[in-house]
């Protein structure tokens, strides 16, 4: 029987250590440091960031990713998809990097796609709509971005809630025209269908009936066994969906207003948050020390990137599983609901394979100890099997035979 080394311990004869390294960073996502620590994220699923011209969705990409997609003050300044990554700051790889004096951290992430802004009559391919509802199309969760800041300097739709009628439009017309081209498929179609699809095409005309209500599916009551049949069509208002409202640094005490108002446009199916854009990108470009104590005087704490990062993380249904050791502390990416032996496979394909047993802690109780070695020796590090389903925050060590 073997284990997994944990970072930081010499791999035994044939032992096979954790794999799948760094996530090479897409578009301007970078590795960043702390103190004497390199720090990088796991990317996981897309997330599209989507609104109108001006809407300020740039510029959150920008502070979200590090990078610097241009920004500028006229209409349609995207018109290219730019990919970057963002981490989601986690206080608990932080702890146990600090209880192991790990050299490197991990951190779980996922990519930000600035998608091209669009007008009404983007469905139809018109001007830019073409790219952006291809930008659409290739991600996993989409994030509705939605001025409410006034700026005679920069034009603009400044309504969120009208924001939100025009890219709701645009993204269920879409949605109506591939349905119908799929049902009319259906008619013509004599051989037998793969059974996916048919199962999609039998839930189709209920998906139709609402989106020709206006009503997209992330906010409908469509049962959940239809929304699975329709998986195979992609559909952009199936995706989930979270929403930014833009505020200016003045609408700070009016975020809770605004958020409510967008809220109960929108449905609760939607997370909706208030976010003075070009704030926090002008922040994020300061160094940590400047930046907490900017943040602190304006009564903002973490910032609010903190709040979308693990906002959109938590849409694409994502949960970290735990390791740590002198070499790196790693929050290792897995499906919420997944059991130990496909955690395992995350690390490495051998350990799902050959999985046998995980010891499992918390990763607060952990810190109490110190260490695995002093958990283990009060009884504390569980011994689970194959149906254990792995929580958030769980710190594995996976024993494995291959």
């Amino acid at each position: 029987m073997r284990r997994t080394r944990l970072p930081g311990e010499q791999p035994a004869g044939g032992q096979i250590p954790p794999s799948g390294g760094d996530f090479p960073t897409l578009g301007r996502g970078k590795p960043f440091a702390r103190g004497n620590q390199r720090s990088t994220v796991k990317a996981v699923d897309r997330v599209g960031l989507v609104g109108l011209p001006n809407s300020g969705k740039s510029a959150l990409f920008n502070a979200l990713t590090g990078g610097d997609a241009v920004v500028a003050s006229h209409p349609f300044s995207t018109i290219e998809t730019e990919v970057g990554v963002a981490h989601v700051p986690d206080p608990r790889v932080d702890a146990l990097a600090k209880m192991s004096h790990s050299r490197k951290i991990v951190y779980a992430g996922f990519e930000v796609v600035d998608i091209a802004a669009v007008g009404k009559g983007g469905e139809r391919g018109d001007a830019l709509g073409g790219r952006f509802l291809a930008g659409v199309r290739e991600v996993d969760a989409l994030c509705l971005v939605l001025r409410s800041f006034e700026d005679e300097n920069v034009p603009g739709e400044a309504d969120p809630l009208a924001a939100v009628s025009v890219l709701e439009l645009e993204l269920v017309l879409a949605d109506v025209a591939t349905l119908e081209q799929q049902l009319t498929k259906k008619r013509s179609r004599v051989a037998p269908l793969d059974p996916a699809i048919a199962a999609g095409l039998k839930a189709a005309p209920a998906a139709l009936k609402v989106l020709e209500q206006g009503t997209p599916l992330y906010r409908s009551n469509l049962n959940e066994v239809d929304r699975e049949a329709l998986r195979p069509f992609f559909l952009l208002t199936g995706k989930p969906t979270m929403a930014v409202v833009n505020v200016g640094e003045n609408e700070l005490d009016a975020g809770g207003e605004l958020v409510a108002s967008v809220a109960k446009e929108v449905g609760g199916a939607v997370d909706v948050l208030a976010v003075s854009v070009q704030l926090e990108a002008e922040a994020a470009r300061l160094n940590p020390d400047e930046r907490a104590e900017l943040l602190e005087g304006l009564g903002l704490g973490q910032g609010a990137l903190v709040r979308v990062a693990q906002a959109a993380f938590d849409i694409l249904g994502k949960c970290v599983f735990l390791t740590t050791g002198e070499d790196e502390s790693r929050a290792w990416i897995f499906r919420a609901g997944a059991k130990a032996p496909e955690c395992a496979g995350v690390i490495h394909s051998d350990l799902q394979r050959g999985f046998i047993k995980a010891d499992v802690i918390r990763w607060n109780e952990l810190l109490e100890f110190g260490s695995l070695a002093a958990a283990r020796a009060k009884g504390k590090v569980r011994l689970e099997g194959k149906e254990y389903v792995v929580h958030d925050g769980d710190v594995l060590e996976i024993r494995f035979n291959v």
